[in-house]
């Protein structure tokens, strides 16, 4: 059975269409990267799936059960880290179970030794163990984001959904926390969907790929099936900081081949 069905999903904001009739099954335990320019319904769609936005037409399936509110069995990590800078980042992974423990248990730190100790497991996950009583505020914006998916790992849900984690990272900070991010969803065996507009860090950590333009769904395939063509597809015209890799003849080809 499928972890994850999204059914005929429209989402319109006025008379904005940000998702128009997408549909898709995903099996439990795979990585999606969800491709698309800003604008595109990346990360409407995400939010869909977390239950922060409601459908104005169709539905999202967790099992068989219609996501309606947000659950704890779908974590959210968002562009922004969301994280507390005063906090350390072991305080930060920590609240990722306040689902479980209730929000004064939280701010007091009450959790038992097990809780802790999960807290701790997540940190050494994202490599970050031996940063857990840093501050946050003292990381750089990579290590940050790594934080927020420890936070999200201590919430034990059964699936993970990153809205645009890399987008304002360098490219070394991007590949470590794209590194990272499926080291920890296959250790877990996490449904997880990624929104990436590079098409270059998507192919090399990206198992399957769903492409969005103006809302549709235009693309749903493997690496092998992310040819030029296909990004094309994805992104028409657009020829920015390697979102886009050109027509034939264009050297940029080759690394989408790669």
């Amino acid at each position: 059975m499928s972890k994850i069905v999204v059914d005929s999903l429209t989402k319109q904001f006025g008379e904005t269409v940000a998702l128009d009739d997408v549909s898709f099954e995903v099996p439990e335990g795979e990585f999606v990267i969800i491709l698309g320019v800003s604008g595109s319904g990346k990360s409407t769609l995400l939010r869909s799936m977390c239950g922060l936005t409601s459908p104005s037409e169709g539905q999202i399936l967790f099992g068989d059960e219609p996501i309606t509110a947000p659950r704890p069995e779908i974590a959210m990590i968002f562009q922004q880290h969301n994280i507390i800078g005063d906090m350390s980042a072991y305080s930060n992974a920590l609240s990722g179970g306040v689902h479980r423990n209730g929000l004064l248990t939280s701010i007091l730190q009450l959790q038992d030794k097990e809780e802790k100790h999960r807290a701790l497991e997540a940190l050494d996950t994202v490599g970050l163990l031996d940063e857990a009583e840093k501050k946050a505020r003292r990381m750089s914006g990579g290590q940050q984001q790594r934080v927020g998916i420890a936070r999200a790992l201590v919430q034990q849900s059964d699936v993970l959904l990153a809205d645009e984690p890399v987008a304002s990272l360098d490219p070394g900070s991007a590949q470590d926390v794209m590194r990272y991010l499926r080291a920890a969803s296959e250790d877990r065996g996490l449904s997880t969907f990624c929104s990436l507009h590079q098409v270059n860090i998507a192919r090399k950590f990206g198992h399957r790929f769903i492409g969005l333009r103006n809302g549709k769904k235009v693309f749903d395939g493997y690496r092998d099936d992310l040819t030029i063509d296909a990004v094309d597809k994805i992104y028409g015209d657009i020829d920015t900081e390697g979102m886009f890799v050109g027509s034939s003849g264009d050297p940029k080809e080759k690394e989408v081949k790669a």
